[in-house]
């Protein structure tokens, strides 16, 4: 019984933090938090600075999808992001949608 009431319990987290979470979920399963973390540089930008940087951007989540899919260089620096043409375009949207979102 513990155990189910813990579940619970953390379901009900999950299910508050909606998209962030299923999103962050996605970053992690797509490998992208080996490069980019919520709120530190790595070898790529905090995804907080990107939200910052594109803040008020109408056409921001498109630039970032196509990131994702196509890869990009110069923005952030020297170290170019690979693409990744194997993220769906619909998670890849989700994904771009979450860092905005921070």
């Amino acid at each position: 019984m513990k155990l189910f009431v813990t579940a619970a319990a953390a379901l009900a987290l999950t299910f508050g933090a909606g998209m962030a979470s299923a999103s962050q979920q996605l970053a992690q399963k797509f490998a992208c938090m080996s490069c980019h973390q919520v709120d530190k540089k790595v070898v790529g930008p905090a995804f907080k600075d990107v939200a910052k940087k594109y803040k008020g951007d109408g056409k921001a989540e498109e630039h970032l999808v196509a990131v994702v899919k196509k890869g990009g260089k110069g923005v952030w620096g020297p170290v170019p992001m690979p693409p990744h043409p194997q993220v769906p375009d619909a998670d890849a949207k989700a994904m771009a949608a979450w860092i905005l979102s921070l």
